[in-house]
């Protein structure tokens, strides 16, 4: 018997996009729409999310909620806000994104303009398959601080590097949500599926308000 992997995205590659037709695209197919566009030199990634894509990707935002609550962080939820810059012709919408750092200026704000606001401080991508387009090429140019990967069994950590060549490092710690080892939160994507997610949040927020008192021991 041959069994086949569940699908949990599919992406679609249109090449020698102009910027301005991105742009175009971006207008008339609104924001009513459940797949994502990036656009980076020329070439414009269309990924449609599928059920595995979208659990996990709920799955992690209500972890990062947890996180900023049990950190006392204010927070503003921008999920898939279409981050773009003319002067770079870069363009992405992360499956979640997050002010933190800079909620404060944004709070009000019903739309963005990165050419006056900052950008999301956090931003995910969830990638079971691998993206046409380089992600983090798209967020560096933004200016996007910190960009978590998780690829359906490991999460990525990457802060951008505001020195002279202003690429991304992998990093073991969240800067935002230090000393927690966020890096472990795949294991509780796996126990949601045994123990629910309700559960599985209240085992998440135990083990985040543990980690914070061993490192103030």
């Amino acid at each position: 018997m041959v069994t086949t992997a569940t699908p949990a995205e599919t992406r679609t590659i249109l090449s020698n996009i102009s910027w301005q037709t991105f742009k175009t695209m971006l207008a008339e197919m609104g924001s009513e729409r459940k797949n994502r566009l990036a656009y980076d030199n020329g070439i414009l990634e269309i990924m449609t999310p599928l059920m595995p894509h979208e659990n996990s990707n709920r799955i992690i935002e209500g972890f990062v909620v947890a996180l900023c609550e049990e950190f006392g962080l204010e927070f503003k939820r921008a999920g898939s806000l279409t981050l773009t810059r003319d002067n770079v012709e870069r363009g992405g919408e992360p499956d979640s994104s997050y002010y933190i750092q800079n909620e404060s200026r944004v709070r009000n704000r019903e739309n963005i303009d990165l050419a006056i606001d900052p950008p999301p401080d956090l931003v995910l991508e969830v990638e079971y398959s691998k993206p046409k387009v380089d992600k983090s090429k798209i967020y560096t140019a933004i200016g996007v601080p910190e960009f978590w990967r998780y690829n359906g069994s490991v999460l990525r950590i990457y802060i951008l590097n505001h020195g002279n060549d202003g690429q991304y490092t992998e990093v073991e710690t969240s800067p935002t949500f230090a000393p927690v080892p966020v890096k472990e939160i795949p294991r509780f994507i796996q126990e949601t599926k045994k123990n629910g997610e309700m559960k599985t949040t209240r085992a998440f927020r135990a083990w985040v308000r543990q980690q914070i008192a061993v490192s103030k021991s």
